[in-house]
């Protein structure tokens, strides 16, 4: 078994898919519209959906918002250089929310950025 992906409700399809594919470096891997239930689906990711796990992005086209709730944390993306990372990640026009650095109590250098929505995303310094 494996995790095939995680599936986040977002309220502007195409400013997700931009955050997403601009500001973190994924692809659009597929998208696929369901006129009868009004929703569209968008799968993104860095590797082919056969090859690791990916990111569903549900777009319920009745819906404006979503509250995320207590229960959720992060989506956790590892990265070779995180400065850079973060770098990019701001020329985009995304906000960074804790600048790089170790995490409490540890040596793993960290940050976070806030998707459209709100959803929390960690970056993770490769070793």
């Amino acid at each position: 078994m494996r995790i095939l992906h995680t599936m986040l409700r977002v309220a502007q399809l195409q400013t997700s898919i931009d955050f997403y594919c601009n500001a973190l470096g994924m692809k659009l891997l597929r998208k696929r519209d369901n006129e009868q239930f009004r929703y569209t689906l968008a799968f993104l990711g860095y590797d082919d959906e056969s090859l690791g796990c990916v990111i569903e992005l549900t777009h319920n086209w009745d819906t404006t918002e979503y509250d995320l709730g207590t229960g959720f944390g992060h989506i956790a993306i590892g990265c070779d250089d995180i400065v850079a990372t973060c770098k990019k990640i701001r020329a985009a026009g995304a906000t960074i929310t804790r600048e790089p650095g170790p995490v409490k109590g540890g040596s793993t250098v960290i940050a976070f950025v806030k998707d459209p929505d709100g959803y929390a995303i960690e970056l993770i310094q490769s070793k």
